[in-house]
């Protein structure tokens, strides 16, 4: 402001300023706003739910080849890992204690998914295979199951009865959080054939992983060299599952709404059942969500119903196995027998996303990879499964071997796996 020569107003000015200052005075020191900083980025929260193996991250358990090569003596050809799986049921005379037969039955029964190596120990024709498979159960307590037994065999079967004198000398690895391991030489007597065998066993989550070897004739594997590796490997990718999940937590699947009454072939076969038909409900309600459908019940306990639809053009297999037999764990769309014909019109039945039965099982492993291509050894049977984090497992039922290009899908099952019956050994 220009300053005046006037003192009349050079009094005001005054006069001014000086209000101006006392004001002043009594006014609060301005704020200066801080300086914005880079916002710290949280860390995620470490993952702490169920410890399940699901699709290829069982290969995380699977020794290396080089690996199997520096415990197994004689060990060659050995294979990359595979999701091919042959299941057979062990078998045999029946042990003394009981619980000696965990040794012999066929540990793939009852998983839900695999990865496996396999070698060769002799160059004889007849000479079996030694293999490691990592097996996925529905969840952590059927794994852990089968390890409490295992282990129970190790601790009391030294020596036991196998129609003839047989015993188990082995070595128990320390357990190290919630791993363990053990390994040790199977010998049974000559009226069974005799032989040794080498076994493994480590268990992490859900998983078992058990490595087999013969021996005929040859130099048994060090034991605690092996049952340490088996440890050490489950140690590994349980720290690299947890550190996944934590990275990217597990989501659920994403079920469409049903409607009851729109043809079967609308309907979607997902994690809770089959278009109204869900997996956890009584069989009385299962069949009351079906209205105007054909029940046949079954002729004995343990077999499936089955459900035409009213239409005629289509069937579903409601399965009840559990103890009581009332509660909904299994239903199929078409036919759960590789043998049993021609597919059904899959046109005219529900489809799990886009797979569809009559669909080239291809189709079904580019739309859910990481799957484990099975055959059942005792029945001829082939499937394509793949499993989910909360047990639920989708069977593709096949008229042939997975692995060959004009293989077709003749039935779709989907199962709650986590209420199965356990094996039990004793």
């Amino acid at each position: 402001m220009p300053r005046s020569t006037s003192i009349r107003a050079t009094g005001v000015i005054a006069m001014i300023a000086a209000t101006a200052f006392a004001l002043s005075a009594c006014a609060p020191e301005p704020q200066t706003s801080p300086s914005p900083s880079p916002s710290a980025t949280a860390e995620p929260v470490a993952y702490s739910g169920p410890l399940v193996f699901v699709g290829d991250e069982l290969e995380l358990l699977l020794p290396t080849s080089e690996e199997i090569a520096q415990v197994i003596p004689g060990a060659t050809e050995i294979t990359a890992p595979t999701g091919a799986l042959v299941l057979g049921d062990g078998g045999g005379p029946e042990p003394a204690p009981a619980v000696c037969a965990a040794f012999f039955i066929g540990q793939p029964l009852w998983s839900v998914g695999a990865r496996t190596a396999s070698w060769r120990v002799s160059d004889a024709a007849d000479a079996r295979t030694g293999f490691v498979h990592a097996l996925a159960f529905a969840d952590e307590e059927q794994a852990q199951n089968r390890m409490d037994q295992l282990l129970d065999a190790a601790e009391q079967c030294a020596t036991f009865d196998y129609n003839g004198p047989a015993t188990f000398e082995g070595v128990i690895a320390d357990p190290s959080d919630d791993v363990r391991a053990f390994a040790g030489t199977v010998s049974v007597s000559g009226i069974e054939g005799g032989g040794k065998m080498f076994h493994g066993f480590a268990s992490v989550g859900n998983v078992l992983v058990n490595l087999w070897s013969p021996l005929e004739g040859g130099t048994a594997p060090d034991a605690d060299a092996v049952a340490t590796l088996l440890r050490d490997h489950a140690e590994q990718a349980r720290t690299s599952l947890i550190d996944q999940l934590t990275a990217n937590p597990p989501t659920s699947e994403e079920v469409p709404a049903t409607d009851a009454a729109a043809p079967w072939s609308e309907w979607a076969i997902t994690v809770d059942g089959v278009g109204p038909i869900l997996l956890g409900d009584s069989i009385d309600v299962a069949l009351d969500a079906v209205p105007g459908a054909q029940v046949t019940e079954p002729e004995y306990d343990g077999l499936p119903w089955k459900i035409v639809s009213a239409d005629g053009a289509a069937s579903l297999w409601i399965s009840t196995p559990e103890e009581d037999g009332t509660t909904v764990s299994v239903i199929t769309v078409g036919t759960d027998r590789t043998l049993d014909g021609p597919p059904q019109d899959g046109a005219a039945l529900p489809a799990r996303g886009d797979v569809r039965v009559g669909d080239p099982v291809s189709q079904a492993i580019e739309a859910f990879p990481g799957g484990t291509s099975i055959r059942m050894a005792s029945s001829g049977d082939y499937s394509y499964e793949t499993a989910t984090r909360d047990g639920h497992l989708f069977r593709f039922h096949t008229d042939r071997d997975a692995a060959e290009a004009d293989a077709v899908v003749v039935g779709i099952t989907v199962e709650d796996a986590t209420v199965r019956r356990e094996l039990v050994f004793g």
